[in-house]
């Protein structure tokens, strides 16, 4: 593996979910393979989770790490080309991603969907710029369009704590005071879409994802419906996709926030998300904080999937 964008580049599951386990049970087995490495993590957008664990997982691994928030502690960077650049940006990241590869073996960068350019975002401009300038090996730390650390990380709890072999997984939209965009949901579908899993996407109308990502997901527009039976319930926002609408909140409504009522209609249902969540919106605090909650490990899990994604690339340097 030299780049990684998506979760369909962990090839066979199985045999990536194997690696997962071998690496939680075996964090400092592979320090060799990091020894005198350097990882650079770059973000344009703010982290707590995705800092910490990839930070985490490639000093388990032996690296060197450099972060570097290109909002404060870099110029600010122009992404377009043919702009003249007699603004506030004095550097530009055709140049700057060249340098940046000079100081580094592996680069981490996270870029999220600006919602000024369809096009642009879903073509993940940044991130391929990155890829094709660099000359390092590239991993997605959450673009415009997917977060596949996130979905492997999500994939791994789910394989942790099934009970049945086949269970039935429901992601469901919440509302959100903010436009938030879909690269959690986006991976998470095509994550699933992997899987035999029983999958369904529930969310009001006007709230349709790409169709590339749904796959062979049901989509039911009725939550109550889409929760009966289910095994996971995984709560996420995400702001509107199709048409002129894209990029906008298009409901706040209070009637989608999960909660104990709705979690009663499943098969005792874990509950998941990605986090950071805005409990009394997404989820309330009764949920959240119940027993069936497996946010934390789930977000434990993001040192196993970074850490297993990271040794796949410096075995392939």
């Amino acid at each position: 593996m030299r780049h990684f964008t998506s979760v369909k580049q962990l090839g066979d599951l199985n045999e990536a979910f194997q690696k997962a386990k071998y690496v939680k049970e075996n964090p400092f087995a592979d320090q060799k393979l990091g020894r005198n490495k350097t990882l650079l993590m770059i973000f344009f957008n703010s982290s707590l989770r995705t800092r910490l664990s990839t930070q985490k997982a490639a000093m388990n691994l032996g690296m060197n790490v450099i972060v570097l928030d290109v909002n404060q502690g870099a110029w600010k960077l122009e992404t377009e080309r043919g702009v003249i650049m007699d603004g506030d940006k004095p550097e530009h990241l055709l140049e700057a991603i060249p340098v940046m590869g000079c100081y580094c073996d592996v680069i981490g960068v996270r870029s999220f969907a600006r919602f000024e350019n369809k096009e642009d975002d879903y073509n993940e401009v940044i991130l391929n710029q990155f890829i094709k300038y660099s000359g390092k090996p590239v991993f997605s730390m959450e673009a415009a369009t997917r977060h596949p650390l996130q979905t492997f990380a999500d994939m791994i709890t789910i394989e942790e704590y099934k009970t049945v072999e086949r269970p039935k997984v429901v992601l469901t939209w919440a509302p959100h005071p903010r436009a938030l965009p879909q690269a959690v949901p986006n991976s998470f579908a095509e994550g699933l879409n992997l899987t035999d899993y029983e999958f369904v996407i529930t969310h009001p109308h006007g709230y349709e994802l790409d169709p590339f990502f749904v796959g062979n997901a049901k989509v039911e527009y009725d939550q109550d419906k889409a929760f009966e039976g289910a095994h996971f319930i995984y709560a996420k926002n995400w702001a509107a996709y199709s048409g002129d609408n894209y990029g906008k909140v298009l409901s706040t409504d209070r009637s989608w926030t999960v909660d104990s009522r709705k979690m009663a209609l499943t098969d005792n249902a874990y509950f998941m998300h990605c986090l950071p969540v805005r409990r009394n919106m997404i989820v309330t605090d009764d949920v959240i904080e119940s027993e069936r909650s497996i946010v934390i490990p789930e977000a434990a899990n993001r040192v196993v999937s970074a850490q297993t994604v990271l040794k796949e690339i410096l075995l392939s340097l």
